[in-house]
């Protein structure tokens, strides 16, 4: 890391279709290897998925699962006199975006014997109902940070 001046911050461009950075974002994270219309391909096959399914528009539905798996904060460990203490530190809304698309592709990954357009489907319909792997995780995270609020006096 360059310690003369601090990083400019790349705008995301929209994706094709939807003209959407989130979309964007999570195709983004998707892609394998260099394979970007592949990942193009997953995500607007499950976006078509949500659309049949829910009756409604599959950009509002992503909104709301990723919003439902943002994690407001999050534990860092800090090396204070010899000891390590988790400190509790709120989480930027760029960092929480990033980490809610992580953990519901994560969940995704996990998961076996079906295709990922219907993996990352269930998953976005569960994230939206405040349901899933994603959700449990942010939960755990919280808990954490519930745990370790005595060290946010360490908070740098």
């Amino acid at each position: 890391m360059s310690r003369r001046r601090t990083q400019k911050k790349r705008s995301v461009m929209p994706d094709p279709v939807y003209d959407s950075r989130l979309v964007e974002l999570i195709v983004r994270q998707i892609m394998r290897k260099g394979k970007k219309s592949l990942a193009y391909k997953i995500m607007y096959e499950t976006m078509t998925q949500i659309a049949e399914t829910t009756q409604q528009d599959p950009l509002v539905v992503i909104e709301q699962a990723i919003r439902n798996a943002t994690p407001l904060v999050e534990v860092k460990a800090r090396r204070v006199g010899g000891s390590t203490y988790q400190v509790p530190l709120e989480v930027l809304p760029e960092r929480g975006t990033a980490l809610a698309i992580r953990w519901i592709l994560a969940a995704c990954r996990v998961k076996s014997g079906r295709p990922m357009t219907t993996k990352l489907t269930s998953e976005l319909l569960e994230a939206s109902k405040n349901a899933g792997s994603a959700i449990r995780k942010r939960d755990e995270v919280h808990k954490m940070a519930e745990a370790n609020k005595a060290f946010a006096k360490y908070r740098f």
